[in-house]
């Protein structure tokens, strides 16, 4: 389930504001150095808000989504404090001292979780499902409001993060950071070394151009192969999409690996917690994508070279960027100019358009 869907019930319905309220007079003050920089951004922290924390931050700590997306909630007027609509970004907040609401429901404050599922066949990646199927969330224990990162579909199996922290999903289900996902994949027939060329080039969906950075047949019989395929970005039934415009269709998926993080032991069904090494090796590879300023260094000589855009040389593909196009020299004064633009002359022929008739 994308971490950009929150929910305000239990039960996992999204919320719908009905009518939208503006700030009232005296609503959360701001803090005494809050007034804007030169950039338009809100000022730092002074000593005085030692144990606030940004509104979007604070919510995006509790599994709402990602941190643009409780930006959202907050300037569409779904958050109060302290029984006060607040609209304004940047507002600091302290979420043990005072009450948070989103819809109308108080934020709970819980600690941050990950937990590693092994997704069984048949159970739907979502929160909220009309049939009443097995959910992800339902083979998690506890009583967090979790929500997977990224997305198996019902008939696929294998590894699947759920969590409550929203940046954290952000960081390993957009597709800016790379984060490499391995599958093992069973097929109908077995493909030529052709066919896994255009896995490698890439193969065009509705929504654009998807391509395996990886894919190898690990096991082959007479009328179906096992092919172990890496990609490190996700659309819907992206896989199954890919192999069916091959001729190949997809008997069984399963994802075996996210990052560093492996199935392991765990059997269909079963799930462990995340240690803190670990959430913080998911982290670091995640952010080792992006370079300071948040932008990708894919291209640039970064962990993914050569797939985005690099200076000066356009979308790079298959670790090479276009060639760059010579420049075409200025046209001097004494070139005539292009069309027919310039009239002849009565009576006399021009000598670079041919007159007619001739």
């Amino acid at each position: 389930m994308p971490p950009n869907r929150p929910f305000s019930s239990s039960s996992g319905r999204p919320s719908r504001i009905t009518s939208r309220r503006s700030p009232p007079a005296g609503s959360v003050a701001k803090p005494p150095a809050a007034a804007s920089r030169a950039g338009g951004g809100p000022a730092r922290p002074t000593a005085e808000d030692d144990g606030c924390e940004r509104l979007q931050k604070v919510l995006a700590a509790a599994g709402l989504g990602s941190r643009r997306s409780c930006e959202e909630l907050i300037t569409t007027g779904r958050v109060e404090v302290d029984r006060k609509v607040v609209t304004e970004l940047g507002t600091r907040v302290d979420p043990v001292r005072q009450q948070i609401r989103v819809d109308g429901e108080r934020l709970p404050n819980p600690k941050r979780v990950v937990y590693l599922l092994n997704k069984p066949v048949g159970v739907v990646t979502t929160n909220f499902d009309p049939a009443g199927r097995p959910r992800v969330v339902d083979l998690v224990p506890g009583d967090n409001r979790l929500f997977a990162i990224g997305r198996l579909d019902r008939m696929s199996e294998g590894l699947i993060l759920l969590t409550n922290d929203g940046d954290l999903a952000n960081l390993l289900a957009h597709p800016r950071y790379g984060v490499e996902k391995k599958y093992h994949v069973q097929v109908a027939g077995v493909p030529t070394q052709e066919s896994l060329d255009k896995l490698r080039r890439g193969i065009s969906l509705a929504e654009g151009k998807a391509r395996a950075q990886r894919v190898d047949i690990r096991s082959q019989h007479k009328q179906s192969a096992v092919l172990e395929m890496v990609l490190d970005e996700g659309k819907n039934r992206e896989i199954r999409r890919m192999l069916a415009q091959l001729g190949h269709k997809v008997h069984q998926l399963k994802r075996v690996a996210v990052g560093g993080l492996s199935l392991g032991n765990l059997l269909p069904g079963q799930c462990r917690p995340l240690s803190w090494s670990e959430i913080e090796s998911l982290r670091t590879a995640a952010e080792a994508a992006v370079g300071k300023d948040g932008r990708s260094t894919r291209g640039a000589g970064g962990p993914q070279a050569g797939r985005g855009p690099g200076p000066g040389t356009g979308r790079s593909r298959e670790g090479g960027g276009r060639s760059a196009r010579p420049t075409r020299p200025p046209r001097g004064p004494a070139q005539p100019p292009r069309g027919p633009a310039r009239r002849r002359r009565p009576g006399k022929a021009s000598t670079w358009r041919k007159p007619r008739g001739a």
